[in-house]
């Protein structure tokens, strides 16, 4: 299937994420101060820029895992059947985690994930979203902290991508399909 012809517009520039992100660790280091070590599970592959960026500016002792769901592929809008691809390789009973998720747009993958995580008994599970679509959700989920809330548009860059493309931009940008596509108009 040949890829349609889009451009990108920027959304939200290198300087506001960066900023968000270090007032986003402030916030956390604060709600884990008394832990011993934190967990932080990446949600691949959207949010490798994010996670690498976030504990970074983490002044806590932190651990860092990952896990990746699917409920894309190559397509503009979720399919809402999430599958895990990649698994936890370390235990997460008992223990402080934090859930670092790209974009939550309708709501199913991190629902599904934070189910599997909440079986495993870990003391406290929270959850981080750089990006929150709150016109798209059709299940009850939020982000314990959300980056940005943004409109029901298709997005890429800072980790985000669409089919495998646009993951290395350092902003986030709407993609405007040419007028010959138009069919599509939401999704991550």
């Amino acid at each position: 299937m040949p890829q349609r012809a889009y451009v990108i517009e920027q959304m939200i520039s290198a300087k506001s994420i960066a900023a968000r992100v270090e007032e986003l660790a402030i916030e956390i280091a604060a709600e884990f101060r008394d832990t011993d070590k934190l967990v932080v599970v990446g949600l691949l592959r959207g949010s490798f820029v994010f996670i690498a960026d976030l504990v970074r500016e983490l002044e806590l002792p932190v651990e860092v895992d990952f896990m990746e769901a699917s409920s894309y592929g190559n397509a503009t809008q979720s399919t809402r059947e999430v599958r895990i691809l990649k698994d936890l390789r370390g235990e997460i009973a008992g223990r402080d985690v934090l859930v670092v998720e790209d974009i939550v747009d309708t709501g199913y993958t991190l629902a599904h994930v934070l189910g599997i995580l909440r079986s495993r008994r870990p003391a406290r599970l929270r959850t981080i979203a750089l990006l929150d679509k709150p016109a798209r959700r059709e299940t009850p989920v939020r982000a314990d902290w959300i980056g940005f809330e943004i409109p029901d548009e298709f997005v890429v860059g800072y980790g985000i991508d669409y089919a495998q493309r646009n993951r290395n931009l350092p902003y986030i940008g709407r993609v405007r399909f040419s007028a010959e596509d138009d069919a599509v108009t939401s999704g991550s």
